[in-house]
């Protein structure tokens, strides 16, 4: 079979077949030596305790081994149940890139090139890194905006980045077909890595500061201990872990050529392939093949340095663009074929951090690009074992962001889909709708399933806005206003005039009470907690004094406390507070509601006439005051009230018109983000984070959060562009929208305390070209209770 594809791919590129072979069957003797050599691998006695075991000996976990131990961090050993780089790491590509859509991500990315630069010299093990540049090329006019969009969201960050034009492209490739090539995104730093020196490299140093690595050594049990440790189990004996990282990569349970003249390398937008050091096509989306009996069945205990059988039937019509795209390859050789296997997650990125529920467990898995987020990643986690906490925001890695409702079904439909995605252009508020539903459906979805544009957050489906006979309806994603904008404005209006309902029912809902709630509370929360009846934001700090997390604290009872957080935060939260509850011994239940609790958010000026229909309670202002609470009896059966109420269109997009404060996260602090009027550094209670508020109040702030009045034309900033003052770069919006009520964009941004002041114009960069925009008092539009009382005041002065 093997020849029969090989002789397709012949007329097409004129190969040698003998050349084929007998590198093939070269490739087959070398596999067999190393399965001989471990099999008479010596027997090896473990040592019985360790501060960190890490399981799993790809690029990533030695990565980790090697950062722990270099930080000092004693006793830290790793598991490989075969060789090191055995897995997905021997077999990978190892281009080494910038470039990263995500904020953070591209953190990640720098480190490890930064690290890989200076690898060979500090362990004295080669590790083959060439830094030729990379190029991505775009040949549409979306593809253009695509580069923008990224270059937008880099100039903020020390990335070296720059979009040229097709002179310079072909100037740097000349191999290249130019007729549809319209610009280029180019990384000069970009470029390719061994991964097995790469991995070799991080084991010396690894045992140069320390840590010991065993292999073959198979983990054939994990057994939790009663005070929060480990007891690994293997065929050598049993290590008691103070925690344990999985970083087993593609063996995780479910249930080299150098390219002539080093050219940088082609990342073609249209079909993703990987040109110069090697051909490698992510193939379509309905040609991926999923290993059904490694889903099914695990992957099989002897799987190490294999690779599957080719199937160029696949990648076909990647090569015959290929060629069109460099000509030359048509007269190529093909010296190797390699497929083997690659994890992916349902949403393409890894899963990184410690796991709710089991304590002292942390993951370092679902890996689709390995090799260059092993540097980074390896620091990333050594940094929040040692600290306590992590260096920077990394929560759309977060292991937790998956729950019961990741069904094996929707896995598949995710993981394909999620492959496919490498050849598909990335818009903003993207929507992906493979293996949804999920069975994470409110009360009212039927209902509304086919009247709105459904979104997907944690799992739930709801509404983001809602289309009428007319409208252009579908999702239809772009990087400038799209069809959902008219929709939008048309519910903005509706929810400020009158009344919308809104299905808020993804927000995580946790339900904490006891004898020590009160005094867990206290300790987690810098706000003082809200009395019986009584509703207040409060903020989960880091020990840095760094927002873990904003949620809403009601205290529907004595001593018991309903928090209510983001719903990408469900199981990122609890994991914060079961950890603290556990270390401190409280006396409280601690109960995860999110999917027993549906809610409706009534918003409007007429929601408290709504309302009364509906009750025979008293709802006005004076009766049911601004952040208060009570339960109550509506008309009806549960299920029926929520539907007789949902008579208002409003969705998840309505809730731009408050935009996100401050992008809250573990990069920044409450101070600089404008919020301290929620911490309470004069309250008894020692909350996390308290000494170092004090520290940083004391030392004053270098930066703060100011809000942005922008006028753009079809395009609106959504968060992470770059913001300039006098051809410099000074700081980042971290959210933005439309303003519907004030007819003209906003956005927040953390900017230098000099240009905070009302009235300082800076730039906010959006798809290339950069607009005016002035920092603003706020808000420009009142809530309902400062309406209220400046209402008063005002009544007040004129009688």
């Amino acid at each position: 079979e093997l020849e029969t594809n090989l002789k397709k791919l012949h007329s097409l590129s004129q190969i040698r077949m003998p050349r084929i072979l007998n590198a093939f069957n070269a490739l087959v003797r070398r596999d067999f030596r190393r399965k001989t050599l471990r099999d008479s691998a010596r027997s090896f006695r473990l040592k019985d305790s360790a501060e960190t075991v890490v399981i799993g000996g790809g690029c990533v976990g030695v990565s980790l081994a090697y950062h722990l131990a270099k930080a000092g961090q004693k006793d830290v050993v790793l598991l490989e149940k075969s060789e090191l780089t055995a897995g997905s790491t021997w077999h990978a590509a190892g281009l080494t890139t910038y470039y990263h859509p995500g904020i953070n991500l591209k953190k990640i990315h720098y480190y490890s090139i930064k690290l890989f630069e200076q690898l060979e010299a500090e362990t004295g093990q080669a590790v083959g890194f060439h830094q030729p540049g990379s190029i991505r090329l775009a040949s549409t006019p979306v593809r253009v905006d695509e580069l923008k969009y990224q270059m937008t969201r880099t100039h903020w960050h020390p990335t070296p980045q720059f979009l040229i034009g097709p002179e310079k492209i072909q100037q740097l490739f000349p191999l290249l077909n130019m007729d549809k090539v319209l610009t280029g995104l180019y990384n000069p730093g970009d470029g390719h890595i061994d991964p097995y020196s790469l991995t070799m490299a991080l084991a010396a140093g690894a045992r140069m500061y320390g840590a010991q690595i065993y292999y073959p050594a198979s983990v054939t049990g994990l057994t939790p201990t009663a005070d929060g440790r480990w007891d690994v189990q293997t065929p050598h004996g049993t290590i008691r872990a103070n925690r344990i990282v999985n970083a087993t990569g593609s063996a995780t349970p479910t249930r080299q050529t150098t390219p002539p003249h080093d050219r940088p390398h082609l990342f073609v937008s249209f079909s993703f392939c990987l040109l110069g050091l090697l051909f490698g096509p992510y193939e379509k989306e309905e040609k991926m093949k999923l290993q059904d009996s490694w889903i099914r069945d695990g992957v099989p205990p002897g799987f190490g340095k294999e690779l599957f059988e080719s199937d160029l039937d696949r990648i076909m019509d990647h090569v015959e663009r290929a060629i069109e795209m460099v000509p030359v390859l048509k007269n190529a050789d093909i010296i190797n074929i390699v497929s083997g296997p690659i994890t992916y997650t349902p949403d393409l990125l890894p899963m990184i951090g410690p796991h709710q529920g089991a304590r002292n467990y942390w993951t370092a898995i679902g890996f689709g690009y390995g090799i260059i987020h092993s540097g980074g990643v390896g620091k990333f986690l050594s940094d929040w074992i040692v600290s306590g906490e992590p260096p920077y925001d990394l929560i759309e890695c977060d292991p937790n962001r998956y729950a019961h409702w990741t069904s094996v079904p929707y896995l598949c439909a995710k993981a394909r889909e999620s492959y496919g995605f490498n050849n598909v252009v990335g818009y903003p508020k993207e929507e992906r709708f493979a293996g949804r539903p999920t069975n994470r459906v409110s009360g009212v979805y039927e209902l509304l399933k086919d009247r709105c544009s459904m979104g997907f957050h944690a799992g739930w489906e709801q509404p983001h806005y809602f289309h009428k006979p007319g409208d252009d309806s579908g999702y239809k994603p772009s990087f400038r206003r799209t069809n959902w904008f008219g929709p939008v404005g048309r519910e903005c209006k509706l929810v400020m005039e009158g009344v919308g309902v809104i299905d808020l029912s993804p927000f995580g809902k946790i339900i904490v009470k006891g004898e020590d709630s009160h005094r867990l509370l206290d300790r987690l929360f810098a706000n003082t907690l809200p009395k019986v009846g009584q509703t207040n934001i409060s903020h989960m700090l880091t020990p840095r004094g760094r927002v873990y997390a904003e949620v809403t604290v009601t205290q529907t009872a004595p001593g018991e406390f309903l928090l209510i957080t983001g719903s990408g935060s469900e199981l990122h939260d609890l994991r914060w507070i079961e950890r603290e509850v556990c270390d401190g011994g409280y006396a409280v239940s601690v109960c995860n509601v999110t999917d027993e609790l549906g809610v409706l958010g009534v918003a409007g000026p007429k929601s408290r006439a709504v309302l009364q229909k509906l009750t025979d309670e008293d709802m006005s202002d004076t009766a049911f005051r601004f952040l208060h609470c009570r339960s109550m009896q509506l008309a009806g059966v549960p299920l029926r009230a929520i539907r007789i109420s949902y008579t208002g269109d409003a969705d998840r997009y309505t809730l731009v018109m408050p935009i996100d404060r401050t992008h809250m996260n573990c990069d920044t602090n409450p101070l600089e983000a404008g919020l301290d009027y929620f911490i309470k550094l004069s309250k008894p209670a020692e909350f996390i984070g308290k000494q170092a508020l004090l520290e940083i109040k004391a030392q004053g702030l270098s930066r703060r959060l100011a809000f942005l009045t922008l006028h753009t034309d079809d395009i609106d900033p959504e968060g992470n562009e770059s913001v300039w003052h006098d051809g410099e770069v000074v700081g980042n919006t971290t959210s933005g929208s439309y303003s519907y009520s004030t007819q003209q964009s906003l956005a927040f941004s953390y900017l230098p305390l000099h240009l905070t002041h009302a009235g300082q114009t800076v730039e906010v960069e959006l798809l290339g070209q950069k607009y005016l925009a002035t920092v603003t008092p706020e808000p420009l539009v009142l809530t309902e209770p400062a309406r209220t009382r400046l209402q008063k005041k005002i009544w007040k002065c004129i009688s």
